[in-house]
């Protein structure tokens, strides 16, 4: 089972409103509510509160939370956005029936049910401000409180204010982009530790910075989309590099195009084989994605027609170790 509960407030009773967070619930749910291929990824509880005809309270707010967390299953996914509250005795997330932020939902108490539940997989997405202190420990901030399967991925940290820009989070509207399949690896998987590169990549050092906190041993895959290159053929590599520092040879049997060679200026050129293109093709598409680099030749056409070899990046070493291992 596959739970997110997502919550956006932009309408406040007694605070200022925002303008952003409800548009930024209804993104982070449609990313969540299915894989790119259209087949269903988690089950999703939305709620919003835009103006004063849906103004979501406090005890709905945590009710809420607390029945994401009951029960079992792979994973239960938290998203909030909305105003932050902090003082010195630790955070809140503030509904919209709060009047001084304090009377908002403690995030140590939604800390204690993520690290009491059953799920083997807690994700903790706040979009608002002074966010980063989730998981710290009140009285000892250097402390985190993070039991095993419990992630945490802040729009900022303690000290800081959550921007909005355009109608929408600046934080969010990065997730968005990160689960849409900017921050996928090579399988077609979006992380939590993906999610975190892409934005902290894309976030200025002067601006307001993401906090990432998890307590996990492998991280689960909050959405798949299309793979940047054939599954089938990633587990190939280590066929063709069986070692590390391999260099696979080529020659110009590999390439089926030659319109600079022909067979009167070199009668001695081997004629494309349609099992070494097929080869060629795979290969040149771990190229595209990084994986390798032709060893000594500009571009893979020269090195099959200059008979160079070809050799695996950091990346493609990885990926060779992985697909050694049975773990693609």
């Amino acid at each position: 089972m596959r739970r997110a509960l997502v919550v956006g407030i932009d309408h406040y009773q007694y605070l200022s409103p925002l303008f952003g967070a409800v548009n930024d619930a209804y993104s982070i749910k449609a990313m969540l509510d299915r894989h790119a291929d259209g087949s269903i990824n988690f089950q999703t509880n939305l709620l919003v509160g835009t103006d004063q005809k849906d103004v979501l309270s406090r005890h709905q707010t945590k009710e809420a939370i607390r029945e994401l967390f009951a029960g079992k299953g792979e994973v239960a996914f938290l998203y909030f956005a909305g105003h932050g509250y902090i003082e010195a005795t630790g955070g809140y997330l503030c509904a919209g029936d709060c009047k001084t932020g304090d009377d908002g939902v403690s995030l140590s108490e939604i800390l204690i049910l993520a690290n009491k539940s059953k799920f083997l997989n807690r994700v903790i997405v706040l979009d608002s401000c002074h966010s980063g202190i989730a998981g710290d420990h009140p009285a000892q901030p250097a402390m985190t409180e993070i039991a095993d399967g419990v992630t945490i991925l802040t729009a900022s940290t303690a000290e800081q204010y959550a921007q909005e820009e355009n109608g929408q989070g600046i934080f969010t509207n990065l997730m968005v982009d990160a689960l849409g399949g900017a921050a996928a690896n090579l399988v077609g998987d979006v992380t939590p530790g993906g999610v975190y590169a892409h934005v902290d990549q894309s976030l200025g050092t002067w601006g307001q910075r993401p906090v990432f906190k998890t307590n996990v041993e492998r991280f689960i895959s909050l959405r798949k989309v299309r793979p940047q290159i054939h599954v089938e053929h990633l587990r190939r590599i280590s066929e063709f590099f069986p070692e590390p520092d391999f260099e696979f040879a080529l020659d110009p049997s590999f390439e089926p195009e030659r319109p600079e060679f022909k067979s009167a200026d070199a009668p001695d050129l081997p004629a494309p084989c349609s099992e070494n293109n097929a080869i060629f093709a795979i290969l040149q598409d771990f190229n595209r994605v990084g994986l390798l680099v032709p060893d000594g030749a500009p571009h893979m056409w020269h090195a099959a027609m200059q008979s160079k070899s070809v050799r695996l990046t950091a990346l493609g070493e990885h990926y060779r170790r992985l697909a050694s291992k049975g773990l693609i």
